[in-house]
């Protein structure tokens, strides 16, 4: 069966194993900990909440930093089309956000110099707001 084709409302990237699951586990293991602590408080317990508050800190993290490198990968493909799209704004490409970017990869090629164009003369800055103006969604479907 095909894939559903994306588009703004379907577009957001929800892993159920890493999103709920894990995160789920995580969590039910910090509020026991947390309970252990405040029922029977002790240096093991302490350090048991201690352990479980890492753990939560590690997912937080590892999302984050896998999110800052697909902006820096979506910052260089974005260069790459406004140099090909869009020549007339290569000098400008510095005033770009990395929210205007990521929110404009998802124009297609025909609607992206005009958009990018718009985004930066009223320096639109909301990744949602710019979603929205896209007519023609160009899916993204290697995204972290």
């Amino acid at each position: 069966m095909a894939a559903k084709p994306q588009t703004y409302a379907n577009h957001v990237k929800v892993v159920p194993a890493y999103h709920y699951f894990t995160f789920a586990l995580v969590a039910i293991y910090f509020v026991y900990r947390l309970y252990l602590l405040i029922t029977a408080p002790s240096l093991p317990n302490g350090m048991g909440v201690v352990a479980a508050t890492a753990l939560l800190m590690i997912m937080f993290w590892a999302r984050l930093f896998a999110l800052r490198v697909q902006d820096r990968v979506i910052r260089l493909e974005m260069q790459m089309r406004v140099a090909g799209l869009a020549p007339d704004l290569g000098p400008r490409f510095g005033e770009f956000t990395t929210n205007q970017l990521c929110a404009l990869r998802f124009a297609s090629d025909a609607e992206f110099p005009e958009l990018a164009r718009k985004v930066l003369s009223e320096k639109l800055d909301d990744r949602t707001a710019i979603k929205k103006m896209v007519r023609n969604w160009q899916a993204d479907d290697a995204r972290a």
